[in-house]
């Protein structure tokens, strides 16, 4: 199993632990966080994209993991994902160049 099934079968694994749990809020976020990126007014790869922004300026790993992940799904190029890097990279400063540093390697890693 490589890096990105298993950090697949974690999040899915604690995902389906956490939302076996009673608290209404936890599982009315999760709701939330799986509605809002489905396809709007603005298309879901659209959506991807500017989480992926977000989760960089934010220096979320398994966010940038995530919304590679997803964006690779909803069929986002390698040179989008690049061009939303260089937002991340304005928006954030040179703090995201870690994280950029991962999420290329991510890329190598999926073949992107």
């Amino acid at each position: 199993m490589g890096k990105v099934d298993d950090f697949e079968k974690f999040r899915k694994d604690i995902n389906e632990k956490i939302l076996q749990g009673e608290n209404l809020d936890i599982k009315r976020f999760f709701a939330l966080d799986s509605s809002v990126y489905q396809e709007g007014v603005l298309p879901a790869r659209i959506k991807e994209l500017m989480g992926l922004v977000a989760s960089m300026v934010l220096r979320c790993d398994d966010c940038i993991t995530y919304h590679i992940l997803q964006a690779e799904k909803a069929g986002v190029t390698r040179k989008e994902l690049e061009e939303a890097f260089s937002i991340a990279l304005v928006v954030g400063g040179s703090i995201v160049i870690p994280h950029l540093r991962r999420a290329v390697a991510l890329l190598e890693e999926i073949d992107l």
